[in-house]
């Protein structure tokens, strides 16, 4: 499930991320647009919109604010958005090879910790889904699809944090994230799978919950970035 917010529904809105979009699409010609660009923009607009508007988003109204702040939040959104991409180029290339290169990172990680008496990895295998399968999208929006919207800043706080070491943290998060769901996994056929996947029950969730998969995301880093053997098939 897409937890989108109201904002993005706004004209004004949608015509500001056009403009980013447009404006990155020109600046990375080797990239472009893809589909999914759009999506990463927005905790950082509602971050800088909130700098002017009080209350909560569904009461703002973009017209309350100056041309010249609105030129500032366009520019300080770009800039945001630039600096979470830099590190992942080849993410957004023709054919995207950099996700596809992190999903099989993401398939051996799961394979290597997972100590459970039968892995949810053979059980996935087992049904015939394919990691690409759900996992692309995790990794192309970077799980604004997956997770309410009031827990993405915190989210996004880990992303930059990283720096250029994003793209492969993302791997632990990830591998932490579908952990979480590996008991319900493994009780389910391939279209059970399918589906479920495709709309995990995060409804719910709050900072406790995005936490421990951040923490566990973090000790698993810890014991095994340094040790890349641990991705050898």
């Amino acid at each position: 499930m897409y937890h989108c917010v109201s904002i993005t529904g706004m004209t004004m809105i949608q015509e500001y991320l056009c403009i980013l979009c447009y404006t990155r699409a020109i600046r990375h010609p080797a990239s472009g647009y893809v589909q999914g660009i759009n999506d990463l923009v927005t905790p950082f607009l509602v971050v800088f919109i909130s700098e002017y508007l009080e209350g909560g988003i569904d009461d703002w109204s973009m017209s309350d604010l100056s041309s010249d702040k609105i030129s500032n939040i366009e520019a300080d959104c770009y800039w945001c958005l630039t600096k979470l991409l830099d590190g992942m180029q080849d993410h957004y290339t023709f054919a995207q090879p950099g996700i596809q290169r992190l999903v099989f990172k993401l398939k051996e990680l799961v394979r290597r910790i997972d100590d459970a008496p039968e892995p949810v990895t053979q059980h996935i295998d087992d049904q015939g889904l394919e990691f690409l399968q759900f996992a692309f999208r995790w990794f192309n929006c970077l799980l604004i699809r997956e997770i309410p919207f009031n827990l993405i800043t915190r989210l996004w706080d880990t992303y930059l944090a990283e720096g250029d070491a994003l793209p492969d943290f993302l791997v632990y998060i990830f591998a932490s994230f579908l952990l979480t769901w590996s008991d319900k996994l493994q009780n389910l056929e391939f279209q059970e799978l399918v589906m479920f996947l495709q709309h995990l029950p995060t409804q719910k969730w709050t900072h406790q919950d995005l936490e421990m998969v951040l923490s566990r995301a973090f000790m698993w880093h810890s014991m095994f970035n340094n040790s890349p053997s641990h991705f050898a098939s």
